[in-house]
């Protein structure tokens, strides 16, 4: 009994990723320094964009900013039919769309395929379905979006390559839908991992997952982070 008291206590302690921590549009000098936040590069010249939504954006755009030749990450929203989704309406749920990252890497330094070989093996959990940790609600669902015929390709070939290798203990329950709209979200949420370690959610969610990753793909990194 007390150590189920002892867990509750905590999972009730840890901030999700639908709550918006006091202060949360602000940064310190500090942490600022560190920040990646950006918008999408103005200039696209030789550049190309991946899409995906695994559970919080927080922690998913970190993995993604960390990887050599990923030139920048911006979150959003994706995969729904709402236009101009509001942070609030898809944490409740009221919306179609599921949080999501755009990616902006060059193909001369970083593929397509690794990119979803990190999304599916490091950048979060894609056997649950609706959920990411204490995230839970269609949200938080797992999606891979193509452009075309051959990113579809590598998405089909990942997932039945971790299948096989019983990775986990249970089948990929990710979508595979071709790409509509990304709508960015509000200021406060880009580079948030960096902006704001203190953080409950980052410290007991978001950082364990980043160390995941960089633990699984050392050579990907980017030196420095």
């Amino acid at each position: 009994m007390k150590t189920n008291l002892t867990a509750l206590l905590v999972l009730l302690l840890l901030a999700s990723c639908t709550e918006q921590p006091a202060g949360a549009q602000q940064t310190t000098t500090q942490s600022a320094v560190r920040s990646t936040v950006g918008p999408a590069p103005a200039n696209m010249q030789g550049l190309a964009t991946a899409t995906f939504a695994g559970g919080c954006f927080w922690c998913t755009e970190e993995v993604f900013e960390e990887l050599k030749g990923v030139k920048a990450v911006v979150s959003g929203y994706s995969g729904g039919r709402e236009a101009n989704p509001t942070y609030e309406q898809v944490g409740a749920g009221e919306t179609s769309h599921a949080e999501a990252v755009e990616v902006y890497y060059d193909p001369k330094e970083v593929s397509f395929a690794t990119l979803v070989d990190v999304f599916f093996r490091a950048a979060h959990d894609p056997t649950t379905l609706n959920r990411q940790g204490p995230d839970a609600g269609a949200q938080y669902r797992s999606v891979a979006f193509y452009r075309s015929p051959a990113e579809k390709k590598a998405i089909d070939d990942a997932i039945a390559r971790v299948n096989a290798s019983k990775q986990y203990g249970s089948a990929i329950v990710t979508q595979v839908v071709p790409f509509q709209k990304f709508w960015p979200a509000e200021d406060y949420h880009q580079g948030y991992y960096r902006l704001h370690p203190e953080s409950g959610y980052i410290e007991n969610v978001s950082v364990p997952k980043v160390e995941k990753f960089r633990h699984k793909f050392p050579e990907l990194l980017k030196n420095p982070l």
